[in-house]
């Protein structure tokens, strides 16, 4: 970990810990550009992804203006807790990466527990 940017190390941090408290559940995690939000549900005893959402897809794209701001991270928030409970996931352990909890990473998590996944 010797050349990591303070991005890099902030997301490591956040990694790391999550692995202590995951107990084999698969981590949401969301990752967020200037212009779009994904979401993947991830296995990391396999290293697979078992579920995935974002802003990129067509039918997400004609609903929505931008994949920019709040009502579209919470329209991938829906689509993933969907997604993930046809996939047979119920519980997850929620991985911000390097962002803070508020705003588009927020809205995308609230409406994921809505959707039904317990995190």
């Amino acid at each position: 970990m010797a050349h990591l940017n303070a991005t890099e190390r902030r997301k490591a941090r956040v990694r790391r810990s999550l692995r202590a408290a995951a107990n084999g559940r698969p981590r949401l995690s969301v990752f967020r550009s200037s212009k779009q939000i994904y979401a993947q549900i991830i296995d990391d005893a396999k290293g697979h992804t078992l579920a995935s959402a974002s802003t990129m897809e067509k039918d997400v794209r004609g609903s929505l203006k931008t994949g920019a701001t709040v009502d579209a991270a919470a329209v991938v928030g829906k689509l993933i807790a969907e997604r993930a409970l046809k996939a047979g996931v119920k519980d997850v352990i929620f991985d911000r990466g390097a962002y803070i909890y508020h705003g588009r990473v927020k809205a995308l998590a609230e409406a994921a527990r809505e959707g039904g996944l317990n995190f």
